[in-house]
């Protein structure tokens, strides 16, 4: 099984948000002058955006591990489920939940962009976006999750799940040990964000 360490993300000097705030900048500027939008109204979205935290995702995780009828339901239709729990997923894309077993260990990038189920998980990591992890995640995942923090055996199959504009992955990681006595939000304490995207395992109770 995965263990958890302190992270040490990949390293990166590229930063991509630097490449493209002068274009935001430009086209929000131009869209505020053609009266399309107002200034007012996108900072509205800009709250909405910074009000979206994992603790969303970590609550279906957390009901997940505790109600095998809505993990069979989230496992088949996540998209239905979302939006029956009030989430908004923009452009309506496919979403699917990849389970964390004792024989493999999911993890998400977006290779393209930084594609990413922000209504559950909130806004994605500085490094997530990075054109390093993006690359070698790909090639070498099991070197990744090492920086991490994340050891796996040599028998466990690691699944790289590649996002798009069309479709977005949340992982469900395993439930960690000795927490048969622990309620929902117990549990949903130890699904962190990294959990989410595979790139560590949920926290141990004793880690919290």
């Amino acid at each position: 099984m995965s263990t958890a360490q302190p992270h040490r993300h990949p390293q990166a000097a590229d930063d991509p948000s630097s490449d493209y705030e002068p274009l935001e900048r430009a086209i929000r500027e131009l869209l505020i002058e053609k009266g399309i939008l107002n200034a007012a109204a996108i900072q509205r979205r800009i709250e909405v955006m910074d009000s979206l935290t994992p603790a969303n995702g970590a609550r279906l995780v957390a009901r997940a591990w505790t109600d095998p009828d809505f993990k069979a339901r989230l496992m088949a239709d996540a998209a239905g489920v979302l939006a029956e729990e009030g989430y908004e997923l923009e452009h309506s894309p496919t979403v699917r939940v990849v389970e964390n077993t004792s024989h493999v260990h999911n993890i998400i990038v977006c290779t393209l962009c930084s594609c990413y189920p922000r209504m559950v998980l909130g806004l994605p990591p500085a490094w997530y976006k990075k054109k390093a992890y993006r690359a070698r995640v790909v090639r070498e995942p099991r070197a990744v999750l090492a920086e991490f923090g994340t050891e796996l055996p040599e028998d466990m199959e690691v699944r790289v799940h590649d996002s798009t504009a069309d479709i977005r992955y949340i992982v469900l990681p395993c439930r960690p040990e000795d927490t048969d006595d622990m309620d929902e939000d117990a549990l949903a304490a130890l699904v962190t964000r990294d959990a989410l995207i595979g790139t560590a395992p949920a926290r141990a109770p004793r880690d919290r």
